[in-house]
């Protein structure tokens, strides 16, 4: 059939009467009589050689073939309401996806998502947050902003913030901590990352013990675990500031060990938007300055 034919008052009249099971609500919403709303139905009925809805005492319930429609006709309108709110106030919003490693985003950037909206009104950010592991592709990213060395693959990527990492608890496991040593006789939280233990007991130099304690693919959740008295994780300091301060957490032992950094990324084919350089000339500066 030829999309140009199809009336597309007859559709909005259709998906109205549909999602509120009324013709009568549905001319209340589209501001025309119930009689104009059945007309609208019955036309589109009548070009499809279909029939969208059986018509009872008490109101309208869709056919089979109604219920097919529907979702694709909700997709559409939903999909151009938002094409259209862009160009709220005469001013056009360019749609930014960014990808963040969720530790990165609570620990950094949702703090400072207000200061970016307000220096750059005109951009339309969506954040997906994920655990450092991301398609650009597959999930739409114009930047992903995940930790490790900078190398990878195809790819472009600026330093943000250096991310050390030490060992936090709960406040009372701190209390019988006196030497980093002392960390043997507890569960040590660890991540994907193998080896992130065994090298900070070597930058404390202390023989690293064998691995055991719970595994977590987010550092967010192994800091609440460790905030719990579950046992002791080695997290990047930076991103657990606010915990630390409030007194949540503790950090029993100065030493440290590097083991990446935080990185914008992007695919060195994407062509750069003008809403991809605000964000990372805004990210830059923001970053530097912290």
């Amino acid at each position: 059939m030829n999309v140009s034919q199809l009336p597309l008052n007859a559709l909005r009249a259709f998906e109205a009467s549909a999602r509120l099971g009324s013709f009568t609500k549905a001319g209340l919403e589209l501001r025309v009589s119930q009689t104009a709303v059945s007309h609208q139905v019955k036309s589109l009925e009548a070009v499809l050689g279909i029939s969208l809805f059986d018509r009872l005492p008490r109101g309208v319930v869709l056919t089979d073939e109604g219920q097919t429609l529907l979702p694709v006709l909700n997709d559409a309108f939903n999909r151009m309401s938002a094409a259209l709110s862009r160009f709220e106030h005469g001013n056009f919003q360019e749609v930014l996806t960014i990808g963040v490693v969720s530790t990165f985003a609570n620990g950094w950037l949702i703090a400072r998502l207000k200061e970016f909206s307000q220096s750059c009104p005109d951009v339309d950010v969506r954040l997906k947050t994920n655990n450092n592991r991301a398609d650009f592709l597959e999930d739409g990213l114009d930047y992903f902003i995940r930790f490790g060395d900078g190398a990878w693959h195809s790819t472009n990527a600026i330093p943000l913030i250096e991310a050390p990492l030490s060992p936090i608890c709960a406040p009372d496991l701190a209390r019988d901590l006196k030497e980093p040593s002392d960390l043997k006789s507890l569960p040590l939280l660890r991540s994907y990352r193998h080896d992130e233990w065994s090298r900070w007991f070597q930058a404390a130099g202390v023989e690293p013990p064998a691995p055991r304690g719970w595994v977590f693919d987010s550092s967010i959740a192994m800091a609440g675990a460790a905030a719990q008295g579950v046992g002791v994780a080695l997290v990047p300091m930076a991103m657990f500031q606010q915990e630390l301060s409030s007194g949540q957490l503790v950090q029993p032992f100065p030493q440290s060990v590097s083991l990446g950094r935080y990185w914008l990324t992007w695919l060195k084919s994407r062509k750069e938007t003008g809403a991809m350089r605000q964000f990372r000339d805004w990210i830059v500066v923001s970053t530097s300055i912290d």
